[in-house]
């Protein structure tokens, strides 16, 4: 094969080159391993590029596509183009959601219902990269630490944000998160780096590049906090397609709320919406730190009658003269209904149940504040 002819072959079903012809121009057939370029509709970007006015044409092996559906028939469809830690980045803080990816889940242990889920054990189910170098460092973490012991849901929560006085378990702790996910979102095109001058010193900053991304988010969180009935608006969920989009759009609202950042989405509500919004996803969170979901928060679980959440959100509705019958819990039966059916084992699914784990911390953190 001459090297001018700009193919390069990087991996193949056979190792037969008799396939691999030199085509320049793009409107030829060519063969690959016995495909046509007829059964690849749209190239993916490493499939092709251009460099000097010359497109260059990769090989590609029909066992990576195999493996890609695979992973999204296992996960339960496609993945986002943005991590939940990324949107989250979006309205000001980061998150958590390797358990979404199916690396993850409570240890399958029938004593574990007499514990809170927050402070049920953690197991690897795939130490198999995601792609996200945060999820990534995350799962490597996790695996080396279970060979030796395994900790519960809260204990990994605080190690990995820091928040532990053990100074021999400070490795654990993911380190410089908001550069590293500005850098993700800068590669992604949703951000774009500047530098500017404050005072005697350059710093750079990252100004929104792509703001129709931020205003999807927005736009989710709005629509599904500011529903009146127990139907899942449309506009509230990604598109069609992305795995666990119901359970995904509960995570996007319930912890951008439990860190206060919610606030940012609301900027186009009036005062009396804005409340509403709140005691609805005050609601969605009472209904998802408990395993299964919907059963309602119990005492004890930062949700009960006497928490300052509970009385927070009783003051609000008394404020707008809300009787409760719009924005009570049936107006999340629906949610709570649909978030079920993506669980695959019902209620065996312990990677749901591991979800419902990560918000009951989230949940005890807020009432903290």
């Amino acid at each position: 094969m001459s090297s001018a002819g700009g193919l390069q072959r990087r991996r193949v079903a056979n190792h037969s080159t008799s396939g691999l012809a030199e085509d320049d121009d793009s409107s030829k057939p060519y063969s690959n391993g016995g495909e046509s370029r007829s059964s690849v509709s749209e190239p993916s970007p490493q499939s092709s590029y251009h460099a000097g006015g010359s497109a260059f044409q990769i090989a590609y092996d029909p066992r990576d596509l195999q493996d890609a559906a695979g992973e999204e028939s296992k996960v339960g469809g496609k993945l986002p183009k943005l991590t939940l830690m990324e949107e989250i980045m979006l309205l000001g803080v980061k998150d958590k959601q390797v358990p979404l990816r199916k690396r993850i889940a409570l240890v399958k242990d029938p004593n574990r219902r007499h514990v809170p889920p927050g402070e049920r054990l953690v197991e690897v189910l795939s130490d198999k990269q995601t792609g996200e170098t945060l999820l990534d460092e995350a799962l490597r973490l996790m695996k080396g630490q279970e060979e030796i012991e395994r900790y519960s849901v809260n204990t990994w929560v605080d190690l990995m944000s820091g928040e532990t006085w053990n100074v021999m378990k400070i490795g654990f702790q993911l380190k410089q998160v908001r550069e590293r996910l500005l850098k993700g979102l800068v590669d992604k095109g949703v951000l774009r780096t500047e530098k500017r001058n404050f005072l005697l010193f350059d710093m750079a900053t990252h100004p929104v590049a792509d703001i129709r991304v931020k205003e999807s988010i927005i736009n989710r969180c709005v629509s599904l906090l500011t529903s009146t009935t127990s139907a899942i608006p449309p506009a509230a969920l990604d598109k069609e397609g992305i795995q666990c989009r119901v359970t995904r759009a509960v995570c996007l609202v319930t912890s951008a709320y439990c860190a206060s950042v919610l606030d940012n989405a609301f900027d186009r509500l009036g005062f009396e919406e804005r409340e509403a919004a709140f005691a609805r996803c005050e609601d969605i969170l009472n209904e998802f730190v408990v395993w299964p979901f919907g059963g309602g928060a119990p005492a004890g679980f930062g949700s009960g009658p006497g928490t300052p959440r509970a009385k927070r959100q009783q003051a609000n509705r008394i404020a707008m003269g809300s009787n409760g019958e719009l924005s009570g819990r049936e107006s999340v039966l629906g949610l709570v209904t649909e978030a079920k059916k993506e669980a695959k084992d019902g209620e065996e699914d312990l990677g749901f149940e591991l979800i419902t784990g990560v918000l009951e911390v989230l949940s005890k953190m807020d009432s903290l504040l």
